[in-house]
């Protein structure tokens, strides 16, 4: 049996793409849940070294490309859109695109492989309200299955360690630690998923194909909450001066919870993790995320397909199993 769908989108989170747009882009990610403004003047400087432009927009925008481009060579007629919850273009102002262009469903891939309420259920909810914004005749849309465990996300990530540990020193190889990084989340949103045990399924996995034998732990990065709120740990800097502390000579960063080089990989990671690595005296190599590689596209073009032959085998890794299209129960 073939399901009928006649474009895909691609839903991301968005980013500022000047100096302008940085405070308004940050309102929009904060709007609801009370930040006083001066947190807001912080965070914003983390995006002004950048120039006030976040890496994010552009990896999407190769992306779209790259995909439009697997889907024509695989003789597929599907159009892909873009649009994003917090900055342009807008998730609502694509689904109107949609609907104009005549398109009545649409599958949807989401630029997060792993299950909790701000990386799955959360966008479910922004294409719910997108399409209820743009009215009648805003085409369906269904979302594609997690691909934490895909071999198209473990293969990429796999290579990318190994070549991170070549960049070592000889010396330093050998006993290179791994820490394997995703965003941080309040305990109590990560206790009602399966985003924990999915990153560790990932880590394992690339472990095991990328640099066997080393030992690695799964740590977090990019905490946002108010002190007082448990969030998930340990964090990537103690972990870094916890690893100085026994000597460990070198770490390898690998942030597996991300498809690409956002703002929080090339801030918190390259420049706020590495600066406390030089503090502590340990080296520190970080690892490329998926990006627009070849296999990581392959992938995503094949979570298409499965979803336009239900009877394509689908294919997993870890010990998990295929998570279906919709979790029930999951991401509270």
């Amino acid at each position: 049996m073939t399901a009928s769908y006649d474009a895909v989108i691609v839903v991301s989170f968005g980013g500022p793409e000047g100096p302008d747009d940085v405070i308004p882009f940050l309102e929009n990610v904060t709007r609801g849940r009370n930040v006083p403004p001066e947190r807001l003047r912080v965070v914003a400087e983390q995006y002004e070294r950048f120039g006030g432009v976040s890496p994010i927009n552009g990896q999407n925008r190769a992306l779209v490309a790259a995909l439009d481009a697997a889907l024509v060579s695989a003789g597929h007629s599907l159009p892909v859109y873009w649009g994003n919850r917090n900055w342009h273009p807008f998730l609502v102002d694509a689904v109107r695109q949609m609907r104009d262009d005549g398109v009545e469903r649409a599958l949807a891939f989401v630029t997060s492989g792993f299950s909790s309420y701000s990386s799955c259920r959360q966008y479910l909810e922004n294409i719910e309200a997108a399409r209820e914004q743009a009215g009648p005749g805003a085409p369906v849309i269904d979302k594609i299955r997690q691909f934490y465990d895909h071999p198209g996300y473990v293969g990429p990530f796999a290579r990318s360690l190994a070549a991170a540990i070549a960049e070592l020193p000889a010396a330093a190889r050998a006993g290179a630690h791994l820490a394997f990084t995703a965003h941080s989340l309040p305990t109590a949103m990560a206790e009602a998923a399966d985003y924990v045990a999915q990153l560790g399924d990932t880590a394992r996995l690339v472990a095991e194909r990328g640099a066997p034998g080393h030992p690695w732990a799964l740590v977090y990065q990019s905490r946002s909450g108010p002190p007082a709120q448990p969030w998930l740990e340990p964090d990537i800097g103690d972990h870094i001066d916890a690893l100085a502390a026994e000597h460990v000579p070198a770490v390898v960063v690998v942030p597996i919870g991300f498809v690409s080089d956002h703002m929080e990989v090339v801030n918190d990671l390259d420049v706020v993790a590495a600066d406390r690595a030089k503090a502590a005296g340990i080296q520190l190599v970080r690892a490329s995320t998926p990006g627009t590689d070849p296999e990581f596209v392959a992938m995503v073009r094949e979570l298409i397909e499965e979803r336009l032959d239900p009877s394509r085998p689908r294919r997993a890794l870890g010990g998990l199993g295929v998570r279906p299209e919709v979790c029930p129960g999951c991401c509270r």
